[in-house]
């Protein structure tokens, strides 16, 4: 299972007039097997920082290393595997609303390596029951809640079991016992080796698991505590 590490990490988006420094110098290493909440509060960079540990967004400064390969500089083949090591829950859903669940999670690339539907079958209704949606594979997204929605996504992210799980405030507009509900899942898949770095503004869920907590203010880490709680910076 891989090591992620970023080593003077910055990110610069350009607007009309101005640039915008949406990361600043991040140093962090997230070792195999970890459960890293990243928190702040909202433009702290945590989107940011998520996109560049998948090798979604190339750092305008520093490096981001998965193991010793420097994402920026994979090869095309090295590129396709990322998909299989990162299982990623976006903020903003990246579901088909047109299309059913079952067609979600089979994309026709997953699809074309398979010689029948019946393969993906037994994993899609094991993760989707998983994740508390059993039985929902020919709804679509129109039908279903926000948080039933984001428990879509959370099933179609673990579905080929990745060593490592990014989930970008997953919980965002969840009741407390759903929100529960998705912590002890993410628990159980970190305690079976699983790497899970997750953004979120559930305060008091991430108070009570107490595992390490980073801490972004402005783009810069300002904490990194190991069992921390919500906004330690010591």
């Amino acid at each position: 299972m891989p090591t992620i590490r970023l080593e003077h990490a910055s990110k610069i988006f350009k607007g009309h007039r101005h640039k915008f420094e949406t990361l600043r110098d991040v140093n962090l290493t997230v070792e195999q097997g970890e459960f890293v909440f990243i928190v702040g509060s909202r433009g702290a960079g945590s989107t940011t920082l998520l996109d560049m540990i998948a090798g979604d967004l190339p750092p305008d400064d520093g490096v981001v290393y998965l193991d010793h390969f420097n994402l920026d500089k994979l090869n095309r083949r090295q590129q396709k595997k990322l998909p299989y090591i990162f299982g990623r829950v976006p903020q903003e859903s990246a579901l088909v609303r047109s299309a059913t669940v079952y067609d979600n999670m089979c994309s026709m690339k997953k699809m074309e390596r398979l010689r029948t539907r019946l393969v993906d079958e037994p994993r899609m209704k094991k993760a989707l029951g998983l994740v508390g949606m059993a039985g929902c594979e020919y709804r679509y997204p129109l039908e279903m809640s926000i948080s039933q929605c984001k428990r879509v996504e959370l099933a179609k992210a673990i579905f080929n079991s990745p060593p490592i799980l990014l989930l970008d405030k997953i919980t965002d507009k969840m009741d407390d016992d759903s929100i529960w509900d998705i912590f002890m899942l993410l628990n159980e898949l970190n305690r079976r080796g699983t790497t899970v770095i997750m953004s979120t503004h559930a305060k008091q869920f991430v108070n009570f698991m107490r595992r390490r907590v980073v801490t972004l203010v402005d783009g810069r880490v300002v904490g990194d505590v190991q069992k921390g709680r919500f906004g330690d910076i010591v």
